[in-house]
Order: structure tokens, then sequence, then C-alpha cells
């Protein structure tokens, strides 16, 4: 009888099905650690908390970590080091007392360099004063990703939110060999199939351990079964987003409602839902960390996702070059012996040109470096030029950046053309202290920090002790879009000039043709469709999908923050803007009943690129 063998059939295949994975298990196949894994580690730095400054008649002492230690006072500025520990800084003002200083961390496990965070500093008595110090947790998360695949194979992907190290490990899949796990895949997605990763699997504890030269170590993963999980962008089973208006806070922004700036709620509810459900399928899934909208001068729109917060400070990566532009105009509006034509290498050099100097660097000035026009031999994408980002961070022979900038051979004529070079935003920065002659986050914090109720922030620096003006600073989100907010109100935060009126006009002007967009003073300029138009928009941009957005047709601004580093994800993570925040902004005279229309918007990044002067037009 046909009938009982067919059903036969279908029953000891279904057992088959059942069997198998067990069977698989049993005998310690890959099978058994299908599964999303977790391990974070946490490398401090361990000194933080109250530090109080005393000023006595023998001279200056700090108490921090329950210590007494003396403090060197040199001048205008006063400071203590505890050598591995960290080293505190803090000028004086007129009347000699410190009101903010800088607490310089050790070494960063993860990223390497030296970073410092502000001190505010209070009156606490009679010649003493009291701040917190608080250094950004230097820690490091790893998801590890096991799907079994049709073919019967293990599956497997990274994702990290700080460094998106899935991108260099680019695993494919995983290999048992008894209680040893290899993670196979390809360096950087390039070249042949090889072991990425390996460690031991111990069964009992259910804990696997790989260790990532460079990244601190012996990484311990255990299984993620928290329904909070930050694997997700708002857990594994997030309910169904509805708008709410941002917390208001004393940090300087007004906050209030898309209702009331004419933002279509319904249209806004259904991006950010958009976001929440996006399936992590690979590490070049787009990651959206965080998305702020302000209109009118008011924040109505601040959601964040995989664990990001308001008071989590964000890498900004190369869009805090337009930061370094905004303590440039800042210093300028404050009087410093400042000014595009300023040259360079007078400035650099205390006021007189080196003796020797070639023609084309004596005609450099500060708005070439402004431009990235500045002919220098340093295209951060050409590996062969020495001053290549890469290569001045790698290299140790010369800590000093500023004379390392200063030294580079040239490429071209000055104002000839622009290419991307990291290292004129950061001798930027260093004009800016020789102008001034103060320690240019000293400078940042007087002129933009202070005025404008910035929070903490981590902003690298240097082997020798110059802030970093190439990018990296670690900001709040809230704060780093108040820069965006400054640009929209011609260089005004609340009633108070930090910038000059032409200043913003040129930082936010198509000045340079640099990778198929326009470039002002560190901003990209750029067009976005509209309706049944294009609408002008200036905008911070950093590696990761890192921006601050400015369309002054539309008083809007907006930030959207990332973890896509060196990944194309992050050009889909900035077309967000123009294909489903856009369309949902109104103007007077829109129907509100009207349906939001979502654009499709492509990156004009990818295309031949075209490096030099805007022709003005006839």
């Amino acid at each position: 009888m046909p009938a009982p063998r067919v059903l036969r059939g279908v029953l000891v295949g279904a057992l088959c099905a059942l069997l198998l994975p067990m069977l698989a298990r049993a005998a310690g196949g890959a099978d058994e650690l299908v599964g999303l894994w977790k391990a974070k580690r946490n490398f401090g730095p361990e000194a933080r908390g109250p530090l109080v400054l005393s000023k006595g008649t023998s001279g200056w002492t700090a108490d921090f970590l329950g210590r007494t230690i003396p403090v060197h006072h040199d001048g205008a500025e006063i400071s203590f080091d505890l050598g591995s520990e960290g080293r505190f800084r803090a000028p004086l003002d007129k009347n000699g007392r410190p009101l903010r200083g800088h607490w310089i961390s050790p070494n960063s496990v993860i990223s390497g360099g030296k970073e410092a965070s502000p001190v505010l500093l209070s009156a606490d008595g009679a010649n003493r004063w009291r701040g917190v110090v608080t250094p950004r947790d230097d820690t490091f998360t790893l998801y590890l990703v096991l799907q079994t695949r049709a073919d019967g194979t293990v599956g497997a992907f990274i994702r990290n939110t700080e460094r998106n190290i899935g991108r260099w490990y680019d695993v494919d899949h995983v290999v048992r060999r008894e209680n040893t796990v290899e993670l196979v895949g390809k360096w950087f997605g390039q070249g042949d199939e090889r072991v990425l990763l390996s460690g031991p699997y111990d069964p009992e504890t259910g804990r696997l351990t790989l260790t990532l030269p460079g990244r601190g170590g012996a990484y311990d993963f255990e299984r993620d079964d928290d329904a909070r999980s930050g694997f997700y962008p708002r857990g594994r089973n997030p309910e169904r987003y509805v708008y709410r208006p941002p917390l208001a806070r004393d940090d300087g922004w007004a906050t209030g409602d898309v209702k009331d700036v004419d933002i279509d709620r319904a249209g806004v509810e259904k991006f950010i839902q958009l976001v929440i459900d996006t399936p992590i399928e690979s590490m070049r899934t787009p990651m959206v960390e965080g998305v702020l909208v302000a209109r009118h001068g008011k924040l109505v729109l601040e959601e964040y996702f995989y664990d990001e917060h308001r008071d989590k400070l964000h890498d900004t990566r190369s869009a805090a070059k337009s930061l370094t532009a905004v303590v440039v105009g800042a210093a300028m509006q404050a009087g410093a012996p400042l000014a595009p034509s300023t040259p360079v290498y007078q400035i650099m050099n205390g006021g007189q040109f080196p003796g020797g100097l070639d023609l084309q660097k004596r005609s450099m000035t500060l708005e070439h470096l402004l431009t990235m026009s500045s002919g220098f031999y340093c295209d951060d994408t050409d590996e062969n030029a020495p001053g290549n980002e890469d290569k001045i961070l790698e290299q140790t022979e010369e800590p000093d950046y500023y004379r390392l900038a200063l030294g580079l051979p040239m490429a071209s004529a000055p104002g000839e053309k622009a290419v991307y070079c990291s290292i004129n935003p950061h001798l930027a920065l260093g004009v800016v202290a020789a102008a001034t002659n103060e320690f240019a986050l000293d400078t940042f914090d007087r002129l933009v920090a202070a005025p404008m109720k910035f929070g903490t922030y981590a902003w690298g620096l240097d082997p020798v002790g110059h802030p970093y003006g190439g990018g990296g600073v670690r900001l709040l989100p809230r704060d780093f879009m108040k820069i965006g907010q400054l640009m929209l109100d011609d260089g005004v935060w609340q009633g108070k000039r930090i910038l000059s009126k032409d200043f913003v006009a040129a930082s936010s002007s198509s000045l340079y043709h640099l990778r198929n967009v326009t470039y002002g003073y560190y901003w990209w300029v750029i067009d976005y469709p509209y309706k049944n138009r294009t609408v002008r928009a200036y905008y911070a941009a950093g590696n990761g999908g890192q921006s601050v957005v400015v369309i002054d047709e539309l008083d809007l601004v907006i930030a959207v923050y990332a973890a896509n580093y060196a990944e194309r994800a992050m050009f889909q993570v900035g077309a967000y803007i123009p294909n489903y925040i856009l369309p949902c902004v109104r103007e007077k005279g829109d129907d509100a009943t009207v349906p939001v229309s979502w654009q499709d918007f492509k990156s004009p990044y990818g295309r031949s690129e075209v490096n030099g002067p805007v022709k003005p037009k006839s």
C-alpha cells in the first residue's frame, strides 16, 4: 500500500529534521552556538570624581582620589600630573581664579590617544574651588551573530558600535573544532578567506573567548537573551512608536511639538518606526543611533537607538571639522589678530616668515586651510601622500603635528584646488592658538562652549597635547546640533554673537568643488529635492553617518548620528534626510491633510571627482 509508505517517509523526514540539529549539538557542532552573543569591556579610566583646588600661603594643592596633591603654578596656569592616571590643567583668570580646566586622560585602550574633558569649577569658600572630573568611559561592545544557513553552515557577523570593527573582521561563517571556535572571513572584505579570530568555548559555562589584538585583548562572549538588548534599535520586541516632544532641559535649547512648527507628526512616526523596524541582517545594516530635528529655533524631535541617549557622548568623526571652523570664526569675532588672509607660516613662526621659505608656502593663508586648498601633499585618499591622515596618526617620528604639517611638501599652489586633508583643520586650530596665545580648548570653552551651554565633551589630542582639529571630538548629541542652529541664526546663539555674519556666509558658501559636492569653511554644500523643487543645504559630515544639516529656506536644522564607520551604509543613512525627514516638513499654505510622500534621493558620492575653485556665475 503506497499511502502508508508515503506517510512513513514524511514522518521519517520530519523526525530527521528534529533530530539532526540535536545530534549536531550533542556532537559539539557549530549549531550549538547559534544565537546572539555579547561581550563588553570597560577600560576606565579610573581617575575620576570630585576635585578640590585650594590656594594657600605656600602655594596650590589639589584634593583628588583621596590624596593631597601639590599643584604647579606657572604664570597664568595651574596643573598637576598623575603620570599614567592622567593630568589636570586650568588657566587662571585676571583675578587669579580657576573657572574651567581640563582633565587629560591617559591613552585610550580602544582609540590609542589622549583626550581632554572639561572640568567646571565653582567657588567653595575662600581660595577654594570645587569641580568633578568626568573622563569619557573607554568601553568596547561586541555583538556576535551566529545563524544556521540553508546549506547547513553557520553564518556569522560582528556588530560593534564604537568602531565598527566588523568592517575589518568581515566574518562570513564559524567553524567549531571540538572546543575551539574559528571565525572565518576576509580581512576588510578583501583577499582569500582565512581564520580571522579564534578562541576557546566552554560548554559548561557557555562562554566563548576571543582575543582582539590592539583592542584590549580577550573578550568573553555570553549569550544575550535580554529583551532590551542594545543589539536592536529599541530592544527585541519594541512597542509601537508614539511621538513625544523632547525633554526641556537647562542646556540652552527651547523645545516644542512638531505640530507647532509645521512638521507632520504621522510622517515622523512612520520614519522613526522604520528605523526601529530595521532588520539587523549584517554589519552593513544602516545603524542610525540618533535623530534630532529643530525648526524655528525649537528642538522638536529627539530619538535615540541602540542604547545611545542624550547624556552619552557620541563620536562626530570628521563632522567635528565644522566645529573647528566655528572655533576659528569665534576667535576672529572676539578680536584675535586673525583674518582669512592671515599668512599661515608667518603667524606660526611668531610673526616672521621662516628664512628660506619657498614662495608657495609664503602665499598660504588661513582661508586656504579652511577650504582644504592649502596645496599640501596630504590627500587623505592617497596612500602615497606624506600628509595622509592615517600616515600622520601612525608615524612616531614627529609627535608635534603642527611641525609635521608645516614641513609637508607641496603638491599644488595654494588656492589651486581643494583636496580632502585632515591636517588642514588641525593646523587651522594651531593658527588660533598662535593668535590667541592660549590653549585652543580654552578658546573653545571661553567663546563657544560656555556661552552656548555645552556640557561635557572628549576632545582628542596629538602626542604633544595639541587638540586635534581634524575630527573625532565626542560631544553630547544636543550640543553638537547647536552649531547648526548657530549657523542658521547667522552666528548668534540666544542673543549673543559668536560668529560674524560674514564668516557664516563664507563657511556655508560653495567656494570649492570637493568630492563631487561643493565646500566652504569645513561645511559641505548640496541641493536636496523638496516637493517640486530643490532647497539648498549645508552640513557637517563625518565617517559613519554623522551629520548636522542646515536648511535656511526651511528654518530647519537636522542632526543624524550613526555607527556605520568605514562602510558605504553611511551614505544610505545620509539619504534618510531628503528621503524621509524633509517630506514631513510643511510650508505655509500646505494642506495638513496631504499625506507625506517620501523621496528617493541618491548620494552624490562615488562619481568622478572634480576638485577646484567654484567659478563665479557669469
